[in-house]
């Protein structure tokens, strides 16, 4: 039976929102919640981008040493040969790369200003994909930048082309947002008809219809005989209008009336990690929750129309499709609240020790405490707020991958 599996792409499309910032000791978080939450893969950055190098080679460390159990780790670059011998050269131990290249004809000849022709761009895209299978990849997804402008059969041209190169799965990326259901859903159906290859959906928020029109595509792709793929960021983060939320999706899959009947969502996936990974992320980004965002929002289940009110007191499923506590709602807080001893950029040994103490964590003696301590200062100049308590904890528990993450060679 085909399925749906969740790439979540907060610590790649994500971060490229305009004017926000994501230290890389959050997106580390980020990669250990999704791996938590049963997410298939995280598209975790740049590999040829030198200040992601420590960040990514450490993460791949973790999911060596089995902190990160079964999330994919995944980079992204351009589909050009000589970026994807610098990933490697860069991140060794990648596995898993997703390469990337304009299709649409008025990309072609907006970006490139006729220096490429069609038949260029899929010479670099076979180029680069015997160019990763060769250096190691397990898994090369190929991207087609403006899919949803580009001919149908240009693209079965180009899913060919990857395939028979080597390539694992298609990117239909609707890069400006502007699919409507019905139409991905044909394209996309079309697509995996004839190529039996399994798709990605990359989806735009541009005209609200993210989510919708990545579900749909997802059925044109499962109905067509192949396993799908969403793109997701978490609360919907990236640019400019953002992409498909990753909770949303979620609970499309499992509670529209249609979808949970006809396209199957990865068994490993956990509902219940929607709450602490949205706050998190929300935390870390510095961009509130949106009042009205599903599952996660702070009016998901607040009612207050009198008809809606006595019909949910009477029974919740009047006006409710699921409970807060399927999206983990009543987690603790990020922070503790009241009196509170915290630990930071100028914390001194004993606020320090008290701070872990109440985590469960006990040095030995302040010699041993300080080498930490000197982490967590560094790690709240990094993140420039204080940190929460599974940070704490990983920098407890990984000094040396911790000292790795927020290490930026310039």
């Amino acid at each position: 039976m085909n399925k749906v599996y969740l790439i979540d792409v907060t610590n790649r499309d994500g971060v490229q929102t305009s004017r926000i910032l994501l230290p890389k000791l959050s997106k580390t978080m980020l990669n250990i919640y999704l791996d938590e939450m049963g997410i298939y893969q995280s598209e975790i950055g740049f590999p040829t981008i030198k200040h992601e190098v420590n960040y990514i080679n450490a993460n791949l460390e973790l999911a060596k040493i089995g902190v990160i159990k079964r999330l994919h780790l995944e980079g992204w670059c351009r589909a050009v040969p000589d970026d994807v011998r610098l990933s490697f050269e860069n991140c060794p131990e990648l596995k898993h790369l997703n390469i990337s290249i304009s299709t649409s004809e008025i990309m072609i000849r907006g970006k490139f200003q006729g220096r490429k022709k069609w038949k260029d761009i899929l010479k670099s895209l076979v180029e680069s994909v015997k160019t990763a299978k060769e250096l190691g990849a397990e898994t090369v997804g190929i991207n087609a930048e403006d899919g949803s402008r580009t001919e149908v059969d240009r693209l079965i041209e180009f899913v060919f082309a990857g395939k028979e190169a080597g390539a694992d799965r298609f990117r239909y990326c609707d890069t400006l947002g502007a699919d409507d259901p019905i139409t991905i859903y044909e394209r996309i159906k079309t697509i995996a008809t004839v190529t039996k290859f399994p798709v990605e959906m990359h989806c735009h928020n541009d005209l609200g219809m993210a989510e919708a029109v990545s579900v749909a595509g997802a059925q044109g792709a499962i109905e067509a005989g192949v396993d799908s793929y969403i793109n997701t960021t978490i609360n919907g983060y990236g640019e400019r209008c953002g992409n498909c939320d990753l909770v949303s999706t979620i609970l499309a899959l499992k509670f529209s009336h249609g979808l949970s009947e006809k396209v199957h969502l990865d068994e490993h996936v956990d509902l219940k990690m929607s709450w602490k990974i949205a706050r998190y992320a929300s935390y870390a980004f510095g961009l509130p929750i949106p009042i009205n965002q599903p599952g996660v929002g702070a009016n998901a289940f607040a009612h207050e129309s009198g008809i809606h009110a006595d019909g949910a007191l009477k029974d919740r499923r009047n006006y409710e499709l699921y409970d807060p506590e399927d999206v983990g709602r009543g987690e603790p807080e990020l922070l503790e609240t009241g009196r509170v001893i915290t630990t930071g950029e100028y914390g001194g040994i004993k606020g320090f020790r008290h701070v872990y103490d109440r985590l469960g964590i006990h040095f030995h003696n302040d010699k041993e405490a300080r080498r930490v301590l000197e982490l967590v200062q560094y790690a709240n100049l990094h993140t420039q707020k204080p940190l929460t308590d599974d940070e704490l904890r990983f920098i407890a528990s990984y000094p040396d991958i911790a000292r790795k993450v927020m290490t930026v060679n310039p």
